[in-house]
């Protein structure tokens, strides 16, 4: 069964703030480099299902390997609340840092494992 809601979420310090409708029970947890090192939980959204509601001015961005996903982080506290990029076939996304959300218990959460450091 869906848990698909909008949720409320943000980086540390606040300066960040988005909301995004998605199923954090859909979260994945990757084990490429980065996503490791960050302790990324993820579930992806399209864009009309994210709006970022501050902090435009407070974002920087990380590109790594092949340049396709920016990796964007709160300047002042440096917590990555989502990331966006596209597709294999060139769709527009969003990955959603699930631990930024405030109101998901992640303790109840079993995020499906994805071996990126392999893909």
């Amino acid at each position: 069964m869906s848990q698909r809601r909008m949720h409320t979420g943000g980086c540390h310090c606040g300066r960040v703030r988005f909301e995004a409708t998605t199923d954090p029970t859909q979260a994945i947890a990757c084990n490429c480099s980065i996503c490791a090192k960050h302790g990324l939980w993820l579930t992806f959204v399209k864009p009309p299902e994210f709006k970022l509601l501050s902090g435009l001015d407070a974002l920087g961005d990380y590109q790594f390997n092949k340049h396709v996903i920016h990796h964007v982080f709160c300047r002042t506290c440096g917590v990555e609340p989502f990331a966006r990029g596209k597709t294999k076939d060139g769709t527009d996304m969003f990955a959603i840092n699930v631990r930024c959300l405030d109101d998901v218990d992640i303790a109840k959460l079993s995020p499906k494992p994805v071996h990126g450091r392999h893909l």
